[in-house]
């Protein structure tokens, strides 16, 4: 591989052909379906379905078969099928993961951008869903190409673009058993949807955390009533609900009570935890937009690592039953609703923590209040076993090829619903799990951008990896070994 012709047909590329796509798929509002209720009816998915097929046909790669897969009562999925070229297997298979729904909207956007507006600034793409995670059907496919642009081998590739990520990824099991036939047994799986600690070289994502969450209502009255009659006689559904939260949440240091959600912490990770921290500095928390005088939670940096990504926590991300302040009159209210999100540690079990947290809730309401729980997560995480040599290898050798700096590892916030299922569906599979969220993009939040030059060294680095990958498969290396480049092992479907 001439690693410069890689990099110089990839950077082209992306200028020429990914960039002005992801503008056109930003101004599409492509939200997913728990967002979006009426998605169907709107027919945002399919226009987004439509850039991307159109855009993957356009590049007459010799044998590809697209094909957008459609079953019933569910969100479409694009499935590419690439045939092995230049001497590769196609008895081997690399799956190349990414997917093409969206966040919804969020406020605090900057005047000037917007999630449906792509506003281009210096490197950086604006606007919701161009790095989480519409970039992965381009860089998967630019990644293949460039391979077949030298004229290097690889076996077969497929590219599975999902419509249903961000919202756990429910309709995705049923595609996979319906598309496993063609298929067949990948032995590595490549997903574009992870974070990066910095830009400056390539990370790896070790774990992922669980999640359960739901709707937490606390209902008191059949109506509201006036607050001067009824306060210091009728508690406050406000007032409980703080009551409920404090069973599971320490509020002086955000610690988690429920012990059952604690895991033993691997030393493996520890280490790795202590190295990324050493390696971004300041950067492990300085990346969030922090107000003047705020300070995160922990003094130690590798403390904050392992917060992020092996520890319980919990987010109150949504409230129903406050008016706006400029309509709120001096009524005591019969209800309130808060939307919690609690990440669990990567070995957790989803559905374990979930029952547990129900317990917590649930058991005992304070004045006899009618206190209800809609639990619609229970996720388990995903903890990496060890890495194959060959992909390690490989992975340290595409970051120094492409980034001039050595590869790094380490465990992610959030949660991949795909990766827990591919792991039990191909258990022999290895995994690169890596992406181009890095420090101030944003994902989910407002001014969401994706990093330019970042995208276009992660398509290297995976076009190095696949490359790799057929020479391990000649050796005999790349069948029935359960290694993860970021990964683990097992879960339920849960939602980043």
């Amino acid at each position: 591989m001439d690693a410069h012709r890689v990099e110089a047909f990839v950077s082209k590329k992306w200028d020429d052909e990914i960039v002005p796509q992801l503008v056109d798929y930003i101004r599409i509002p492509c939200k997913s379906p728990m967002f979006d209720a009426e998605w169907v009816a709107h027919g945002y998915m399919d226009q987004a379905v439509a850039l991307m097929a159109a855009w993957v046909h356009a590049q007459g790669v010799e044998g590809l078969e697209l094909d957008v897969v459609r079953l019933d009562g569910r969100t479409p999925l694009i499935y590419i099928d690439v045939p092995a070229a230049n001497g590769g297997s196609d008895e081997d298979c690399v799956l190349l993961y990414g997917h093409l729904d969206k966040q919804p909207e969020m406020t605090g956007w900057d005047e000037d951008l917007g999630p449906w507006t792509p506003v281009i600034k210096g490197d950086r793409l604006y606007g919701r869903g161009g790095a989480d995670d519409g970039y992965a059907i381009f860089g998967s496919l630019t990644a293949i190409m460039a391979l077949r642009e030298q004229g290097l081998p690889h076996v077969r590739c497929v590219i599975l673009i999902e419509a249903c990520e961000e919202s756990g990824s429910y309709d995705l099991p049923a595609y996979v058993d319906h598309l496993a036939p063609r298929i067949g047994k990948p032995s590595l799986v490549v997903c574009l949807d992870s974070g990066c600690g910095n830009y400056e070289q390539l990370w790896c994502t070790t774990s992922l955390r669980g999640l359960a969450g739901g709707n937490l209502t606390v209902n008191v009255l059949h109506e509201g009533v006036h607050s001067g009659d009824a306060s210091g006689v009728v508690p406050s559904s406000f007032r409980i609900l703080r009551e409920l939260l404090s069973r599971i949440e320490d509020e002086a240091t955000g610690r988690i009570l429920i012990e059952g959600m604690h895991v033993e912490i691997p030393a493996e990770r520890m280490i790795q935890a202590g190295e990324a921290a050493r390696v971004l500095g300041t950067a492990v928390f300085d990346k969030f937009p922090f107000l003047d005088g705020m300070v995160p939670m922990h003094e130690d940096l590798r403390e904050l690592v392992l917060n992020r990504t092996w520890r319980p926590a919990l987010s109150i991300t949504g409230v129903d039953g406050l008016p706006p302040l400029s309509s709120a009159g001096n009524v005591l209210r019969p209800f309130t609703s808060v939307k919690l999100s609690l990440r669990l540690p990567p070995t957790l079990d989803g559905k374990e923590a979930g029952q547990l947290l129900e317990q917590a809730l649930m058991d005992n309401p304070p004045y006899g209040a009618h206190v209800s729980l809609e639990l619609e997560k229970a996720s388990t995480g995903w903890n990496a076993p060890a890495l194959s040599a060959w992909l390690k290898q490989a992975i340290d050798e595409a970051s120094r090829a492409f980034f001039s700096e050595p590869a790094m590892y380490m465990g992610e916030g959030g949660t991949i619903p795909f990766m827990g299922m591919l792991g039990e569906k191909f258990p022999g599979a290895q995994f690169m799990i890596t992406g181009v969220l890095g420090p101030h993009s944003n994902a989910h939040g407002p001014n969401e951008f994706l990093d330019i030059p970042m995208g276009k060294r992660v398509t290297a680095c995976v076009s190095h990896v696949i490359h790799q990958h057929h020479l391990a498969s000649q050796r005999g290396e790349t069948q029935g070994v359960a290694a993860v480049a970021g990964g683990a092992q097992h879960g339920d479907h849960g939602c980043c």
